[in-house]
């Protein structure tokens, strides 16, 4: 086979939410190019290689056996799949620091490190390096440091790529982008290395919507993205509390907000708070980057959007205890739902954590159930004191519960015979919708004392109990 005919190899390292599903897709849109992604984690690379994936994402079954064993392939070998590589994607986790400088805020970035260091070590052809991990301004060009250093004579080129997925829709995502964003430095070299990645992208993305940027706008881009999309569910969830105590509706607020051509309708939905693994993160480090840059006022104002957040779960919980006789001692309180969001098994960061834990300072008993899971909100929930017990069926989770709180908006939920649910319940009942997904007159017709976010609470009590928050 001729250098020119030679089959293009991609190897993603990290096989988790970003680099899986990205992998995949690429795999399955580009038949002619042979992608691997690595780990180091052998118990989630075998899991990838069998009919049940270590994540749950909806449509991404068929993108990985339309793909797997043909050019999309799983492995341990990270150092094998660095040496035959053209390109690598690195996808590696960058959680925020909890030690030292930053701590609580700045990324960590010492597995993105060690990364850099494995591939240089390993590399001994040229290579066309892309930041895909969510990753602090000016990293790509410490990677370039790292690689650069001990005169390695291997030429390294570094592409900033940031994934813009949203769980539960990712496939859909990856598949039909809203962009591409692809950053570079201006050398000649960065240009070349820039347009092969564009030419990968163009296989089935319009050219239009990929855009190309200086490598600085790129990895500012990702976090801005994210922190913007925090900032209007903090906003509205904010206003929630507002309308509360003014008999307002905050789905009326929003309908008339989001017909605005200005504004549009999109991330307007009262809840009881945003998780998953960016948000939080993102804004995080963007506060710690504005904080180096002397930048005080402009993160004090990025730190409100993460302030909000923790306020409107802690008022979820405040107004389930004024709202059931100010005592969850010994009461059992079914959790409908645990991760952040539905079409999804991610719990990272979820509303469902901190409302569990504090719930159970209150002594309450817990039931948890998520039809994909369970088994993160048991690992989440582990080493917590106090009794809580996990089930797929939601009849049987709320079986003798005195309290629904639902969390997460799973459709199934809306679907549930809530006439059944109310007759095996404790009298009174109540249903906290943190989602606001249900049918809150028919609850209120069954019986049930129903409290959503944002809106008047429907109850049977005469003498009203005063309502937290």
């Amino acid at each position: 086979m001729t250098e020119k005919t030679r089959q293009m190899k991609i190897l993603c390292i990290g096989a988790g939410y970003v680099g899986g599903p990205t992998m995949a897709v690429i795999a399955s849109q580009c038949p002619d190019i042979k992608v691997t992604v690595v780990d180091i984690n052998p118990e989630r690379i075998a899991r990838w290689n069998s009919e049940r994936l270590p994540i749950y994402e909806p449509g991404l079954d068929e993108v990985v056996r339309s793909a797997r064993g043909r050019n999309l392939f799983f492995s341990t070998d990270i150092e094998a799949g660095i040496r035959e590589s053209d390109m690598i994607f690195v996808s590696v986790n960058t959680p925020t620091k909890m030690f030292g400088t930053g701590a609580g805020m700045a990324a960590d970035l010492q597995y993105w490190e060690k990364t850099a260091r494995q591939i240089r070590e390993c590399s001994n052809t040229p290579k066309i390096i892309v930041e895909k991990s969510t990753l602090p301004v000016k990293t790509a060009q410490a990677m370039k440091r790292i690689f650069d250093a001990g005169n390695h004579k291997t030429r390294f080129t570094v592409l900033s790529n940031p994934e813009f997925l949203a769980e539960g829709t990712a496939v859909n995502d990856l598949k039909h982008p809203d962009r591409v964003l692809i950053g570079s430095d201006t050398s000649p070299a960065g240009i070349r290395a820039r347009e092969s990645l564009v030419d990968i992208y163009a296989r089935w993305v319009d050219r239009d919507r990929i855009l190309t940027t200086n490598i600085w706008s790129s990895e500012l881009s990702k976090l801005v993205a994210n922190a913007f999309l925090a900032q209007r569910i903090s906003s509205v969830n904010a206003i929630s509390a507002l309308c509360e105590k003014t008999d307002a509706d905050i789905a009326e607020v929003t309908r008339a907000v989001g017909m605005d051509s200005r504004l549009g309708s999109k991330f307007l939905n009262a809840s009881v708070g945003f998780g998953g693994s960016c948000f939080k993160k993102d804004i995080l480090n963007l506060v710690y980057l504005c904080r180096y840059y002397g930048l005080n006022e402009v993160a004090d104002y990025w730190e409100g959007v993460i302030r909000i957040n923790e306020y409107q779960k802690e008022r979820f919980v405040v107004n389930m205890l004024g709202n059931m006789f100010h005592t969850l001692s010994g009461k059992r309180i079914c959790l409908l739902g645990f991760a952040f969001k539905a079409h999804t098994g991610d719990t990272r960061e979820s509303p469902g954590i901190y409302i569990a834990k504090r719930l159970m300072e209150e002594r309450a008993k817990l039931v948890v159930t998520d039809p994909e899971a369970l088994e993160n909100a048991r690992f989440e929930l582990q080493g917590v004191e106090g009794d809580v017990c996990y089930t797929e069926d939601p009849y049987a989770a709320t079986d003798g519960c005195d309290a629904v709180a639902l969390m997460t908006e799973w459709p199934q939920y809306a679907a549930l015979d809530f006439d059944r649910i109310f007759r095996s319940m404790a009298q009174p009942a109540f249903i906290f919708d943190g989602r606001n997904i249900l049918d809150h007159a028919k609850l209120y017709t069954i019986g049930f004392n129903v409290f959503p976010i944002g809106k008047p609470a429907l109850t049977h009590f005469h003498d009203e109990p005063s309502i937290g928050g």
